[in-house]
């Protein structure tokens, strides 16, 4: 067990290096830098911008050097838990994220739990259901979440919420709210905005986990030995639940560091939509901007996120099937 953490760790940290590069690389690579940004922004509120104050710019933020010496010294910072100064909100990385990354956390973390506490039970009851109410339904649920994009999703939960129960539309309080105290009626508020959010972020997972689930389900359901297994005299639901759903469940254990991708990509998307404080806005400025210390910290927090969860998948699957376990232990 510990040899097979050991080197899926060692895996992850190589390849975390990797991506840092192309992290690095795809954010210089349009053309200009953060001081062409400013200098058209500057421009367009009509002053007077001199080649001297551009070069300026360049010289006091190191983007005249070399593209590796500029890399390394990115890299040697975060090493040393230096995230860097953001040029667009001119303030240092870490206040920016500890200002807006909780609240993606806890969105994206939430819709994750939903996904699978929704998308797994419903595959499961769907499969043993075929071909009734519930499994047709199940199916439709199925192909609506998974043809909504995200941003139509947000704007038509928006709408209803705005219309049925009187919420206010995109933030994550009440104007009535805002700039108050935390208090229970507060804390209420912030919870009643943010359902909306998680529910767009986890409408095509769930989708796409109700179908798979159903698919490795009805799939298992016709073997032998679960014909066997109910012959023994067990109920049904503790047959299902104790052998084909164990194996059914492999391929959706296995595929939790994708979901976890899917989910952070779909993020941003749904916090521009919805005004969210979170780190949506924060990212899309960031690239517009050039600002390569804030985006470029912002993806690869992404990137660490996906290769946990990954890692947490391999143990899944390393305690789920024992056939991976022999292998390990066979080397």
């Amino acid at each position: 067990m510990l040899a097979f953490l050991g080197r899926r760790l060692i895996a992850a940290m190589i390849v975390m290096v990797a991506f840092s590069f192309v992290v690095f690389f795809l954010v210089q690579l349009p053309p200009g830098d953060f001081a062409d940004v400013w200098a058209a922004s500057r421009a367009a509120q009509g002053d007077t911008v001199t080649p001297d104050e551009v070069e300026n710019i360049r010289e006091a933020f190191g983007l005249n050097r070399p593209f590796v010496v500029q890399y390394a010294d990115w890299m040697f910072s975060l090493l040393q838990g230096d995230l860097g100064f953001s040029f667009e909100f001119q303030k240092p990385v870490a206040h920016v994220l500890a200002e807006r990354l909780p609240l993606t956390l806890a969105i994206s973390f939430a819709a994750l739990v939903i996904i699978y506490l929704v998308g797994v039970p419903l595959g499961i009851y769907s499969a043993v259901r075929q071909h009734k109410m519930v499994d047709y339904s199940a199916t439709f649920i199925g192909y609506f979440g998974l043809a909504t994009p995200n941003f139509l999703l947000a704007l038509i939960l928006v709408y209803l919420a705005q219309r049925w129960f009187g919420l206010s539309a995109g933030g994550i309080f009440s104007p009535e709210y805002l700039g108050q105290p935390w208090s229970w009626g507060k804390f209420w508020d912030m919870l009643s905005h943010l359902v909306i959010p998680v529910l767009v972020l986890g409408s095509a997972g769930t989708a796409a986990q109700v179908r798979t689930m159903r698919a490795t389900m009805l799939d298992e359901l016709s073997k032998p030995y679960v014909r066997a297994a109910l012959a023994t005299g067990k109920s049904p639901w503790q047959v299902i639940l104790k052998y084909p759903t164990r194996v059914a469940i492999i391929p959706i254990v296995s595929t939790l560091g994708w979901e976890l991708t899917l989910v952070i990509s779909g993020a941003p998307i749904v916090g521009i939509v919805l005004s969210l404080p979170d780190m949506g806005p924060v990212f899309l400025q960031s690239l517009i901007g050039q600002d390569m210390a804030l985006a470029g910290v912002i993806l690869l927090i992404y990137y660490l996120l996906v290769v946990i969860g990954t890692l947490i998948s391999d143990l899944l699957l390393f305690w789920l099937d024992p056939r991976i376990r022999m292998g390990v232990e066979s080397k």
